[in-house]
């Protein structure tokens, strides 16, 4: 079952809780803001172990989206969360809609 958030600001979000049994294979990340690009992280993490970055300090041009459908993770376990970072490159407000598969 696809999950699908919309993420607006330079935060950094949670997208999957550990333990949430999912099995995520694809991750699409559209920039929708009208005007401005921005940065993206997405990482797993796990509390004693740290980060794992999926995809680290990518920039998305202005209305591009990307799909990155070549990994497999299993958030079952209580061991990893899945999280998003967004940076904007500009003055203005990043906003992206992601959709994990």
């Amino acid at each position: 079952m696809a999950r699908y958030h919309n993420i607006t600001g330079e935060i950094t979000q949670e997208l999957l809780t550990d333990g949430s049994n999912i099995k995520v294979s694809s991750i699409s990340l559209c920039n929708v803001h009208a005007s401005t690009k921005c940065t993206v992280d997405v990482y797993a993490e796990k509390k004693t172990l740290g980060k794992f970055y999926i995809l680290k300090s990518v920039e998305l041009p202005v209305g591009v989206t990307l799909l990155h459908d070549n990994f497999s993770f299993d958030y079952s376990t209580d061991e990893f969360g899945l999280y998003i970072k967004l940076t904007k490159s500009a003055s203005e407000t990043p906003s992206v809609d992601v959709v994990l598969a």
